[in-house]
């Protein structure tokens, strides 16, 4: 496909999108909601089809190599297909975001003004590996008035469609257009580039994925973007920690699901914390975790292996820990300034002085004390869900869920002012 064939077949979408964002502003919240709960019982009804079309999807990227937690990403099964049903009914029973009055105020001249939120308009959202994407995306952005245009990656392909043609089914059956949420037709790279350049139509584009994809769509997106890089997430384990309670949560942070972008990949130790590292290494290398880490912790432990500089900078999505003592928590500081990717970070401390000083100085989305990095979700934000993680500084920062699918405007009411 060229680029003029790919650029008309993203004006075709883009113009049903505008089309149906349109519709959907006409809509009361009662029937984005009762929207939303049709698509998750679609999405229960057609659950064969769908798991079926995620087995196919699953075979093909084994044969293609594909392993571990990246497989993990990409699998799904009746547990997590129930899941996002249930995410979508949660999302159902948030707050409306729309027409939120953000600020109110009086003018001397008598003129009322408020600050309200609005839709966005048109969202497009790029993502890898995980179909749950695909529902996720599709019903923050229709609860937040927003119509989006979809394209999953190649290896989910008939996982996404799948999911895809359940929620349209749901939508239509409660009288929501069905190009409210549209799928790109086409994994060809030309129509990507196609959506990114869709000024006229796309209001903003929200990449979820690896780092490759995401730079891609920085670089070539004419329209604002939603976005994080990677998730080289740190932990420093402070010396007034309770041991006990440092290797709970650093375990969890790493293993749950070491191929999320919240997963732990850099723990920061205090030096005076190191006799405790043998209790962790025991936990994680149980589990399958493999580590790398500085002289100090190797001489601890001999099943440490060395890092190098690239370690500290490595956003592994693996079963991989990056070990480094430091002597303060302005080293760690440092560390994670210099290395950190500005998604998920946090102190174990027992110290509540030191734990707010630190999270004072940390500059990243995501600030956690005492607590696994893998809380870096929307859902375990209350959120219902999220859209991805944006660790830019403009408008949306953290988990994007629906508050931040949403625009405002301005209401002037006035009394027959004129301005002198």
């Amino acid at each position: 496909m060229n680029s003029e064939q790919a650029r008309d077949v993203i004006d075709v979408l883009g113009r049903r999108a505008r089309k149906a964002a349109a519709r959907l502003g006409h809509c009361s919240p009662t029937s984005r909601d009762d929207a939303l709960r049709a698509a998750a019982a679609q999405l229960r009804t057609n659950a064969a089809a769908i798991l079926q079309a995620n087995a196919a999807d699953i075979e093909q990227a084994s044969e293609r190599g594909v392993t571990g937690a990246m497989l993990d990403r990409l699998k799904l099964d009746e547990e997590r297909l129930e899941g996002i049903a249930r995410s979508l009914e949660q999302i159902a029973e948030l707050p409306d975001p729309v027409g939120r009055e953000l600020a109110r105020w009086s003018r001397p001249n008598g003129l009322d003004i408020a600050r309200v939120a609005v839709p966005i308009g048109v969202i497009g959202v790029i993502y890898e590996s995980r179909p749950n994407v695909t529902a996720d995306a599709a019903a923050l952005c229709m609860k937040a008035g927003n119509a989006v245009i979809l394209r999953g990656g190649s290896e989910a392909v008939g996982s996404n469609r799948a999911i895809h043609q359940a929620l349209v089914q749901g939508l239509e059956s409660a009288g929501i257009a069905a190009d409210t949420v549209q799928m790109v037709p086409d994994q060809d790279r030309a129509l990507v580039g196609a959506l990114l350049g869709a000024h006229a139509w796309v209001d903003v584009i929200v990449p979820r994925g690896g780092k490759s994809l995401v730079e891609r769509v920085q670089r070539d997106a004419r329209v604002p973007v939603f976005a994080h890089l990677d998730g080289n997430n740190h932990l420093y384990w402070h010396r007034s920690a309770r041991a006990s309670m440092a290797i709970k949560v650093i375990v969890n942070a790493k293993m749950r699901r070491p191929g999320i972008c919240g997963a732990l990949e850099t723990l920061l130790i205090d030096r005076e914390n190191l006799e405790h590292l043998p209790k962790l290494v025991d936990k994680l290398t149980k589990t399958g975790c493999a580590l790398r880490g500085d002289d100090a912790a190797r001489e601890v432990d001999d099943r440490i292996a060395a890092a190098d500089e690239s370690d500290w900078a490595t956003e592994y999505l693996d079963t991989i820990l990056a070990i480094r003592t430091v002597e303060s928590p302005e080293q760690a500081l440092a560390h994670i300034a210099e290395y950190g990717s500005g998604h998920t970070d946090g102190i174990l401390a027992g110290d509540d002085v030191v734990a707010e000083a630190f999270l004072k100085r940390l500059d990243s989305a995501i600030a956690v004390h005492n607590a696994s990095t893998q809380f870096a979700d929307g859902g375990e934000f209350g959120f219902g869900a999220e859209i991805g993680i944006a660790t830019g500084r403009l408008h949306a920062r953290g988990p994007v869920g629906l508050e931040q699918l949403t625009t405002f405007k301005y209401i002037v009411r006035g009394r027959g002012q004129t301005r002198p």
